[in-house]
């Protein structure tokens, strides 16, 4: 079903809400606007209830006879990711157009390397990875943290020793799994691509045959 929104006035647009500390530099022209309860907000017929990043209900605003909604509440509404650029005071919506490296969220990870001795598949050094042998259990997991910013997950991953008998990517707050597949050694190393918008937080969790395990480079996987 093709998406609709909805709202009861004339005109939509969107802003985004900024902490004073971004607003002071801002180009700014000061206008007169009013916060308009009356106005209801629909999607796919649905009445949306608009709220901040906190959860409190926040109201559009009516100027000049148009209408201007929060563009958080309306990219949560969408399901489409959104985030903001300070430095450039810039609205990224939707896949940004380069990849965000994931190393950040391995910092304290055991399995977190850039020992050359265990950074290199296939002939190639990728010099930062997450490589999880599984000696010492038949699985492997981690976390990751989008917390809403990116529109997809890109994971490259292989599996050594053996096979990945199921590998699965989960919105962890949710609980729902938004990818299941399986990695085989001949699969080498794998491109996993998974629509992670609005999503916090993201468990990844692989079960691995005998004494098989997992390579994931962090410089060929990335948040987009």
């Amino acid at each position: 079903m093709k998406k609709k929104l909805a709202a009861t006035a004339i005109g939509a647009a969107m802003v985004l809400s900024m902490g004073t500390g971004v607003l002071a530099g801002a180009n700014l022209q000061e206008i007169k606007a009013y916060l308009n309860g009356s106005i209801t907000v629909k999607y796919n017929g649905s009445p949306v209830q608009l709220q901040d990043e906190q959860g409190a209900v926040v109201l559009p605003i009516t100027y000049d006879g148009n209408t201007y909604l929060p563009v958080r509440s309306i990219a949560k509404t969408l399901n489409v990711a959104v985030n903001y650029d300070g430095a450039t005071n810039t609205v990224l919506l939707g896949e940004q157009a380069e990849g965000v490296a994931l190393a950040k969220d391995f910092e304290d990870s055991l399995y977190h390397t850039k020992d050359p001795n265990l950074t290199t598949y296939a002939g190639k050094d990728y010099k930062d990875v997450y490589f999880d042998n599984a000696k010492s259990s038949r699985s492997s997991s981690f976390m990751l943290y989008p917390k809403g910013k990116y529109q997809k997950l890109v994971l490259q991953v292989a599996a050594t020793g053996n096979d990945i008998e199921r590998f699965f990517v989960q919105d962890s707050k949710k609980d729902i799994k938004l990818k299941t597949t399986t990695i085989a050694i001949q699969d080498g190393l794998k491109t996993i691509e998974v629509d992670i918008a609005g999503v916090e937080e993201l468990f990844i969790y692989a079960d691995i045959k005998g004494d098989g395990g997992m390579f994931v480079p962090l410089t060929t996987s990335y948040f987009k």
